[in-house]
């Protein structure tokens, strides 16, 4: 086999005094799913002294490299010994008391081909029969231990999706042969036992990902090889192997923090596994009554004392690793907390032990270091009031349900008149920006702010981009009537805005299924649908996740009147109809207007209220069809006696007073490309509220009302039918109290707590996408291009900004100013 084939693999196999295990282990290798001419066999002896040699080179065919060790250095420097001697691309390890699934390298190779990122494969390790879990996760607990979650339960089926890991274990794992070489291999002064989570441990702070793979399978026996040499030998290993670990790759606040404790940790672990009477010295608690100057105590007693006085042998040597590992760390402890799993894990259950570890960790404050709490950003382009529009309760909710765990600020670029003592709320101009985002780890956002500041694309931060919202589809109907070059100019800068946003986002928000097969579209066009986020998830849910817009979990309560006599004209037994939200160009109150008209013909009592008027963002034009709305309303003579428009914004702490006074809530639109992505948002606050309601049919949840019968769905434009639609639910008490019950049925799957729970679980989690490195450049480079399109983009954000800063005036001023510098090139 030729040196550094592409796809080979080395397989290096440390035997000592286990000649037929190895053979064993040899066999299974031969029968793997693998290319013959793409494998090297490697089993390096470790003086085993036994006649291991002999046998091996009898038993092994001809292919099979046999390397002599003239001295024990333990699985480590056994393991390197082979390494050093490989020839394959890929470099496996596996114990020699194992056997291969014959798939378990091809399953490796594959997510190590399809990854750049990955620098190790963790398999899945069972029992020798299948049945016990060996390993299928890992976990490190504060004071540098790592151990395997699960191990030695029977195994549930419950580990078969890849998952990212703190370290692979040594029993079975394939890693990059130049990578392995070039971080210095397993730590020779390991000897063996932790020289695993100190090599995983070293790649992911080095920016390299270790990558559990369900399909690649090894089964292992789990001899007891050291069980001759005495356990406490094991355990002293053990004890200073997790101290060496934690040394070299606890970051300088995480090794002050813990490092004291542990090595107390350490020495008490090893008293209460020996079993020592520890009052034999102390005066105070009976220990002046023996006179001998000596105490008999159990090797096991001393493994802590033993493993901190090699530590400190071994302590020149390891401050130079460590400095040279900490200035090429690339990861921060932050990010990788989420891996540690467990960390305040006490690893035995004696109580005198219980009682030192419990109060070790309360008196270093250990449990909050490990807390993986974030700095989360959240930014609406809206105004942060009493009187919210969708975007602006959208943000508050999201901040409101992150800040359960992690620190966070809710800002708008607009205005902020709330406070909140769960979180930070405020305004921030442009110019304090910067040091918002510097303070962030995550930053989560909607609307323009990418346009107002494209600076935040060349940032590392973990950005999030909320897109339930598809303005640019809506545009196309908001713009209608203008002129035609400024409404294309319009809709292509909006465009062209969020392609920015989807060129450089790590996560991806949308509000329903409909969507997201939209925005995975766009991201296709824009080239983030490719092999490193495809494979990293086939099914993109970790890059787009459907996030609906919700609703509170607790019910509403009416706080006071709203509608009924309290706006003349509307009485306490009419029956009222309720609009919720603004009246926009691409819904249809026309319609419901003329059959508000015909069905007072019948029924007098009937009052239709719109509960929208001025929208409370400033940047948000007055829309046509309002204008149209109240017309024809006046024409029919019905304003103000059976239909009336709320001229203000309701406030968003009182808005369920006025969905409590209502009958039921109405939704017209048209049918157009905005109705196919639309996400009316009124709809779930009558779902909130327990209306019955009347919709077009075409949007998501048109069909929803249909299908759960929460209310009557009817065509377009179709006044007869609204006319029927309405008279049903106001009249008919039976079906409009089937109606409620299926509301009641139906909401809890809309409350905040659950829609939003995706962007919980990235947050716990956070990490730039798997095609980071590209995507900045797409976001910095591509879309910053010069040419009309992008200087149309520039100026329409750069006005929309001084506006919300300063009203009209301020962009007259700010133009001018401009205008006068260009010409005086």
């Amino acid at each position: 086999m030729s040196r550094a084939e592409a796809g080979a693999v080395s397989v290096v196999i440390v035997n000592y005094r286990g000649a037929d295990d190895t053979i064993d282990c040899v066999s299974g290798l031969r029968a793997l799913d693998w290319p013959a001419d793409r494998l090297q066999i490697i089993v390096v002896d470790n003086a085993s002294g036994d006649g291991s040699v002999a046998r091996l080179r009898a038993g092994l065919p001809e292919d099979v490299r046999i390397i002599e060790s003239h001295v024990n250095g333990g699985f480590t420097a056994g393991c390197n010994l082979g390494a050093a001697q490989s020839t394959g691309e890929y470099l496996a390890f596996i114990n020699n008391d194992a056997r291969p699934d014959p798939g378990w390298l091809a399953a490796a190779v594959s997510a190590l081909k399809k990854d750049a990122a990955v620098g190790c494969v963790a398999s899945k390790v069972l029992d020798w029969d299948g049945v016990n879990v060996d390993f299928v996760d890992a976990a490190l607990a504060w004071y540098g231990m790592g151990y395997k979650p699960g191990a030695g339960a029977p195994y549930a089926g419950d580990h078969e999706q890849g998952a990212d890991v703190l370290f692979a274990t040594g029993s079975g794992m394939v890693t990059r042969r130049e990578l392995f070489t070039s971080v210095g291999g397993f730590d020779e002064r390991y000897f063996m036992f932790y020289e695993d989570v100190d090599y995983g441990w070293r790649l992911n702070l080095l920016g390299h990902r270790v990558r559990y793979v369900p399909d690649s399978v090894v089964y292992h026996k789990h001899h007891a090889s050291m069980k001759s040499y005495g356990a406490f030998r094991e355990w002293f290993l053990l004890e200073r192997n997790a101290l060496m670990t934690l040394y070299k790759n606890a970051s300088e606040e995480m090794l002050a923090r813990v490092f004291p404790p542990a090595m107390a940790l350490s020495v008490r672990r090893g008293l209460a596994v020996g079993g020592v009477d520890v009052s034999v010295l102390d005066l105070q608690h009976g220990g002046g009554h023996d006179e001998s100057d000596q105490v008999t105590v159990t090797k096991q007693s001393l493994t802590g004392a033993y493993a901190v006085d090699a530590f400190i042998d071994n302590l020149p040597s390891l401050e130079t690793t460590r400095s040279d590992l900490q200035a090429q760390r690339v990861r921060s402890d932050r990010e990788l907390v989420p891996l540690f799993g467990k960390a305040i894990e006490p690893a035995i259950a004696q109580p005198r032990y219980l009682a030192g570890h419990q109060a070790l960790v309360d008196a270093f404050g250990i449990e909050k270091l490990f807390q993986a709490r974030r700095n989360v950003l959240v930014v609406t382009g809206d105004p942060l009031s009493s009187r919210m529009a969708g975007p602006a309760i959208r943000a508050f909710h999201i901040a409101e349900t992150l800040a359960t765990e992690h620190d966070l600020r809710l800002y708008s670029t607009t205005s902020c008149a709330i406070d909140d003592p769960r979180f930070v709320c405020g305004s921030a101009r442009l110019a304090e920006l910067p040091k918002q985002v510097a303070w962030a780890d995550v930053v989560i956002f909607q609307g323009f702010l990418l346009e107002q500041a494209p600076w935040i694309a060349d940032t590392n931060k973990i950005i999030v981009v909320d897109l339930y919202d598809p303005i640019h589809i809506e545009q196309l109907e908001q713009t209608r009537g203008e002129e035609p070059v400024a409404r294309t100019r319009h809709v292509a800068s909006t465009t062209e805005a969020l392609n920015r946003q989807l060129s450089r986002g790590d996560f991806f928000l949308c509000a329903s299924e409909r969507q997201r097969d939209f925005w995975l579209g766009q991201l296709a066009a824009m080239g983030r649908l490719n092999p490193r986020t495809y494979d990293a998830d086939s099914t993109l849910e970790s890059l787009v996740a459907v996030v609906p817009f919700g609703l509170p979990d607790t019910t509403p309560v009416r706080t006071a009147g709203a509608i009924r006599n309290r706006i003349p004209g509307i009485g306490s037994d009419d029956k009222i109809i309720l609009w919720g939200g603004g009246i926009y160009n691409w819904f249809d109150p026309l319609s419901l207007i003329r059959a508000v008209a015909q069905l007072v013909e019948r029924h007098a009592n009937v009052r239709l209220f719109f509960l929208g008027g001025k929208h409370p963002n400033p940047a948000v034009p007055a829309m046509r069809v309002a204008a149209e709305a109240r017309a024809l309303s006046d024409l029919l003579g019905l304003t103000d006696k059976f239909v009336f428009f709320n001229e203000g914004w309701v406030d968003y702490s009182e808005r369920q007073n006025y969905l409590l006074d209502a009958d039921v809530g109405v939704s017209t639109h048209f049918h157009h490309l905005e109705t196919t992505f639309a996400f009316r948002t009124r709809i779930l606050d009558y779902l909130w509220a327990g209306l019955p309601m009347v919709v077009t049919a075409g949007d998501a949840f048109g069909s929803l009302v249909a299908n759960e019968g929460l209310g009557v769905r009817v065509d377009e434009r179709d006044v007869p039918a609204l006319v029927a639609a309405l008279e049903r639910c106001l009249f008919d008490d039976e079906f409009a109290a089937q109606c409620r019950a299926n509301v009641e049925r139906v909401r809890p799957q809309f409350t905040w707590s659950r829609t939003l729970t995706p962007l919980v679980e990235f947050c716990r989690n956070p990490m730039r996408a798997p095609d980071a490195a590209t995507v900045t450049r797409l976001a910095t480079g591509h879309y910053r291009r010069s040419g009309p399109s992008s200087a149309v983009a520039r100026n329409v954000a750069y006005a929309r900004t001084r506006y919300r800063e300063g009203g009209i005036k301020l962009v007259v001023e700010r133009g001018v100013r401009k205008a006068r510098r260009l010409l005086a090139r």
